[in-house]
């Protein structure tokens, strides 16, 4: 066995993980990242695309926002559509000049893999079977497998970005975690096609067939759902079947002036809502997905993600650098305040957008009338616009 040391180990090279490396490596703390697959499949992944206000300013501290602003698309508001109407909500003017930027997570990942490799940091790729070990101790290490031989990395904290799936949260004793967890009756199905946008910004549409958002990544690539039963099949719909479907839920202007084509990507994702307490067991951290997941209704999951990574960031900082760990002590606390307010009003939109089988004509007229008081309230609309640019770290 091979045995190494550093002062941070990552688990995860996504967005997060890669981030957290490149704050650290940028404050001179040594740090060591492992994933289990290849950045060419990491880079393959279909996610997310629209980033909160903080996200964009630590993606510019990091010193990897220079692209993003060159080629990523500014929202300063987007339109919700029910009762065959539609309503823009003025982001910029509700929040005193906040917006949104669209630019997709591979694009972020890409970025950060390319700083990465130019500050010379460590990636391991392909790194079967990583565990934390002894993480509730002051001497933590990671063991994994690489090309037929087991490694060794001592080190001082071991953070976990390895989403839910990962060995980070499971290396946690099941008695020391409470779980909070509402599966949604359906899902959304998703394709990507070169086509240019229907609107220049998104639009989310609550209607009785369900739910439909219409959203991009760049000026010519759209993306598009439609919400789904969970025992549908990605493989049982053609384009031509999407496209008559997602049309027959927008207002006739919009589903006029669509652009249709061949996808490229076609998907249905299951929605949930999920939390882990605490987010901090000894030596180890959990960020992102590892410990919460949300239904991408809110466009809150990469977002909550770069969160936790600014508090684990306070913390290990003023652990390395000013020699405090207090804020490293409260990183579970300040990091779980901010995600339940994210995962509520994930759910919120959830709740308020789709439809839900068991509501009823009774539950689609509430909704309608939620969402005509939410567009004719300015007070409902700054609640709405405040949390969707993003709450503040």
């Amino acid at each position: 066995m091979s045995r190494t040391r550093t002062q941070v180990v990552i688990i995860g090279s996504g967005p997060s993980g890669l981030l957290l490396g490149r704050l650290l490596t940028k404050a001179g703390i040594d740090n060591v990242i492992l994933d289990r697959v290849s950045a060419a499949y990491i880079l393959g992944r279909v996610r997310a695309g629209v980033l909160e206000e903080g996200t964009v300013h630590k993606l510019e501290e990091a010193g990897v926002a220079e692209r993003m602003h060159r080629e990523g698309l500014p929202h300063s508001g987007f339109d919700l559509t029910f009762d065959g109407r539609r309503h823009r909500i003025d982001l910029e003017h509700l929040t005193a000049g906040k917006k949104v930027m669209i630019y997709g997570q591979t694009e972020v990942t890409q970025d950060l893999m390319d700083q990465r490799t130019r500050d010379g940091a460590s990636t391991i790729y392909e790194a079967e079977d990583a565990q934390p070990h002894a993480f509730d101790g002051s001497q933590p290490y990671v063991t994994y497998r690489k090309d037929g031989v087991t490694h060794r990395v001592d080190c001082d904290f071991i953070i976990g970005c390895d989403g839910y799936h990962g060995p980070s949260r499971k290396a946690v004793p099941e008695a020391a975690l409470k779980t909070f967890e509402k599966v949604y009756p359906f899902g959304w199905l998703g394709i990507l096609a070169e086509v240019p946008p229907v609107s220049h910004e998104l639009i989310y549409a609550n209607h009785p067939r369900g739910f439909a958002l219409c959203s991009m990544r760049t000026e010519t690539r759209s993306r598009y759902y439609v919400q789904c039963s969970l025992d549908d099949k990605a493989e049982n719909w053609t384009d031509d079947m999407f496209w008559d479907e997602i049309r027959r839920r927008l207002p006739d202007e919009v589903a006029q002036a669509m652009t249709t084509g061949p996808s490229f990507e076609k998907s249905i994702a299951p929605l949930r809502s999920f939390v882990v307490e605490p987010m901090r067991f000894g030596k180890l951290f959990l960020v992102g997905d590892a410990a919460h997941i949300v239904p991408p209704t809110g466009a809150k999951g990469l977002n909550l993600a770069v969160s936790d990574v600014h508090y684990v960031m306070e913390g290990l900082a003023g652990h390395y650098l000013d020699k405090s760990d207090v804020a490293l002590n409260g990183y579970s606390e300040r990091a779980l305040s901010r995600v339940w307010k994210a995962v509520r009003f994930s759910w919120w939109m959830t709740t308020m957008m789709h439809r839900f089988d068991d509501n009823g004509t009774f539950g689609q007229r509430i909704q309608e009338a939620e969402l005509d008081y939410l567009v004719h309230s300015e007070a409902a609309s700054k609640s709405l616009a405040e949390n969707y640019v993003g709450l503040p770290y």
